[in-house]
C-alpha cells in the first residue's frame, strides 16, 4: 500500500534535504520512498492513497529514549515528590512489589498509547520491574499491542521478592520478540550500587549483552559515584556504541572526557532532573555537546512528571538559555531540541538507521500536526511551531512503519472505555494492597 502526503510543510530533520515549505512525502509499505516538492508524477504515487496536508506540518515522530512505562496507571501519585529517595521509597519499594503481570501489561500499554497520542512513535521502555518471566512477557505484550516502535530494556527490580530470572531470561525474551521488527530488546542496568550489586553495569553484565548482541541502557547516572564508574568502564573497555547513559547529571569533567569520542550515547531527562532534583538538577546539555554528543530526550517517570515530548523540549530549551546568561556557552536552538527529540534520540537508542528523520529508506514513522489550530496559527516558522506552539491535541495523524495509528485526532482501534476500566481497576487493586499510612 502506498500513501502520498501532499501539500504540507515538511520538516525532514535530514540535513541533506532540509525543510520544504510545501512538499510531499511518499510511503510504500513500511518505508519512506521519496520526499520532495511535488511527487504526484512519481511512479509509486499512481495508486497511492492521497492525504492532503495543506495547512499542516509533516515531521518525524518523536523518540522517547527512556520511560518506565509499567508505572503509567500510577500517574501523578507523587506529583510533589521531594527527591530521588522519596521516589524510590514510594514507587519502587512501595508500589512495584505489588504489581502482577496483568498490571505490567496495563501500565505499559497505557504508556505506549499515550506516547502515540502525543506523537511519540518510538519509546524505550526501561522495564525495571521484571519480577518474573511472566512480568516481562506482559510488558512486551503491552508494547506490541499498540503498534508503537518499542525497545524493551529489561532489568530486575530494585526492591522486594522476585524470581532472579534476570539476566538469564534475556535469551528467552530475545527469541520471543514479534517477527515484524517493531519491538527490540536491550539490557538495562544501573550505574552504581544503589540497591545491590546484581543490577550494576560492569564486566559481567557487559558480557551478557555482548553474548546476546544487545545494546545496554544504564539508568541513574549521577554525580561522583557514576563518574568513577565511567572511568572504570573506560579502563575495562566497556564504553562505546551500543551503550546509553541516562541522566548523566553532575558528572565530572574527567568522566565527560572518557565518554568523548567513544560512541557512547546520552539520554537527558529535563523534567525529572529539574523537578525531582537529581544531583545538580541541571540537565547536562552543555556538557554533552561540549564532547560532541547530541543527546536524546526522556519522559522518565509519569508518577511525578508530564507524559509528552513537547514539555521536555521546552524545559531543556529554557534551562539551557537560562544557564547561558551566567555561564556563557553556545545557545541551543529550537531546531537543536527538535533534533534531540527525533533524529538524535533515534541514534541514542541504536535506531538511527531506522527512524528519526523523513529520509527515503527509513521506516515511515511520522506525524502530521495541525498548523491552523487556535494555538498554532498562523504558520510562520515550522520548527518554532513544533517546539514552542504545538501540543498533543494538534497531532492529527501518527504513522509507525507505514501503519496509521492515529487519524483525525483520534487513536484508531482503541476502546477508551475498556482501557479506562482496565487502568482504573489495576490502580485500585494496587492502592488497596498498600499498607495504611
Amino acid at each position: 500500500m502506498s500513501m502520498l502526503f501532499t501539500g504540507g510543510t515538511v520538516v525532514t530533520m535530514d540535513p541533506a534535504r532540509g525543510d520544504l515549505p510545501r512538499g510531499d512525502v511518499l510511503i510504500s509499505g513500511t518505508e519512506i520512498i521519496a520526499v520532495g516538492p511535488d511527487l504526484r508524477a512519481h511512479p509509486a504515487a499512481r495508486d497511492a492513497t492521497v492525504i492532503d496536508t495543506t495547512g499542516r506540518i509533516v515531521a518525524p515522530g518523536f523518540v522517547d529514549t527512556h520511560r518506565h512505562a509499567w508505572q503509567a496507571q500510577m500517574r501523578r501519585t507523587v506529583p510533589d515528590v521531594g527527591d530521588l529517595g522519596e521516589y524510590l521509597s514510594t514507587t519502587l519499594a512501595g508500589v512495584a512489589p505489588l504489581y502482577t503481570p496483568d498490571d505490567m501489561y496495563v501500565g505499559t500499554r497505557l504508556a505506549a498509547l499515550t506516547a502515540l497520542d502525543a506523537g511519540i512513535t518510538t519509546m524505550l521502555d526501561f522495564s525495571h520491574n521484571s519480577r518474573s518471566a511472566a512480568h516481562s512477557d506482559a510488558a512486551l505484550r503491552g508494547l506490541a499491542s499498540t503498534g508503537l516502535r518499542g525497545v524493551h530494556a529489561s532489568m530486575g527490580p530494585h526492591f522486594g521478592s522476585w524470581d532472579r530470572q534476570w539476566p538469564a531470561d534475556l535469551a528467552r525474551l530475545r527469541a520471543t520478540l514479534p517477527g515484524d521488527g517493531l519491538i527490540t530488546l536491550q539490557l538495562a542496568a544501573l550505574a552504581t550500587d544503589i540497591v545491590g550489586p546484581d543490577l550494576v553495569y560492569g564486566p559481567s553484565l557487559a558480557a551478557v549483552a555482548r553474548d546476546l548482541d544487545l545494546a545496554v541502557s544504564i539508568d541513574a547516572v549521577f554525580g561522583r559515584p557514576s563518574s568513577d564508574a565511567i572511568l572504570a568502564w573506560e579502563k575495562q573497555g566497556l564504553l562505546g556504541p551500543g551503550l546509553m547513559l541516562i541522566h548523566a547529571t553532575g558528572l565530572t569533567p574527567d568522566a565527560w572526557r572518557a565518554i568523548s569520542g567513544t560512541g557512547t550515547t546520552i539520554s537527558l531527562a529535563p523534567g525529572s532532573d529539574t523537578q525531582i532534583g537529581l544531583e545538580t538538577a541541571i540537565p547536562a546539555i552543555d556538557e554533552a555537546l561540549a564532547v560532541g554528543v547530541r543527546p536524546g530526550l526522556s519522559i522518565d517517570v509519569e508518577v511525578a512528571l508530564a507524559s509528552d515530548m513537547f514539555t521536555q523540549m521546552r524545559v531543556l530549551l529554557a534551562i539551557q538559555r537560562m544557564r547561558n546568561v551566567t555561564r556563557p556557552s553556545a545557545r541551543i536552538t529550537t531546531r537543536d531540541v527538535l533534533g534531540f527529540a527525533t533524529v538524535d534520540g533515534a541514534h541514542a537508542i541504536g535506531l538511527g538507521a531506522v527512524t528519526g528523520a523523513l529520509t527515503p529508506g527509513r521506516q515511515a514513522d511520522l506525524i502530521v500536526v495541525d498548523a491552523e489550530a487556535i494555538n498554532t496559527m498562523p504558520l510562520n516558522d515550522p520548527i518554532g511551531t513544533l517546539v514552542l506552539g504545538a501540543d498533543p491535541r494538534n497531532i492529527t495523524t501518527v504513522l509507525v512503519a507505514g501503519r496509521t495509528l492515529k487519524s483525525d485526532g483520534h487513536l484508531l482501534d482503541v476502546d477508551l472505555g475498556l482501557l479506562r476500566r482496565d487502568v482504573t481497576a489495576s490502580r485500585d487493586t494496587i492502592r488497596a494492597a498498600l499498607p495504611t499510612p
